[in-house]
Order: C-alpha cells, then structure tokens, then sequence
C-alpha cells in the first residue's frame, strides 16, 4: 500500500435529483502516489458504488465521480508563501536595526 498516498474524503457533492454524486478526495503523497491512488478508486468504483447502495436507501444509487482535492496542497503553497514574505521582511528589519 506505500505506492498509494493516504487518501480522505473530504467533500461530497450531490446533483440536485441525488443521480450523481462528485467525491472530493485529497491524497497526501507527491503526483504519482496521487495519480496511482486515483486510478485505483476509479477502478473499484463500482465496489464503492455497490457499498454506497446497501448502506443509503434512495430510489437510486448515484453515478459516482472521484476528483481530487487539492485544497490541502494550495493552502501549504500559500503559507510558504506568507512565511517566506515574513522571513524578508524580519531580515528587512534586522538589517535596518544594524544600520542605525
């Protein structure tokens, strides 16, 4: 299982007539153990949809679509972002500490 990234659903969207169902996933792991991991939820996708079907009763199971939720891996890149603006400017300011 070290191939496949450690994988958390974090978001499901349904179509307003419960037909379709959007299951945001976010994998922990670099581009390959994220594309390998979604390639594999897309082949069990009928066992999911099977599970889903015997454990919620609606007239229908819904169509289920995988897509990958990269929230986690923006909100990393905006914080190194920010820590890199807060080391400049701490360096900025030290800097003009020692020139006065």
């Amino acid at each position: 299982m070290e191939e496949f990234g450690f994988m958390t659903v974090t978001e499901v969207r349904m179509t307003p007539d419960l037909r379709q169902a959007r299951i945001f996933v976010s994998v922990f792991g670099d581009d390959a153990r994220k594309k390998k991991s979604l390639t594999l939820l897309e082949e069990q996708k009928q066992v999911v949809r099977s599970t889903i079907g015997r454990a919620v009763r609606l007239r229908f199971t819904p169509e289920i679509m995988f897509v990958l939720d990269d929230t986690m891996d923006r909100a990393m890149n905006l914080e190194a972002i920010f820590k890199k603006i807060h080391d400049e400017e701490r360096s900025r300011s030290e800097d003009d500490d020692s020139t006065s």
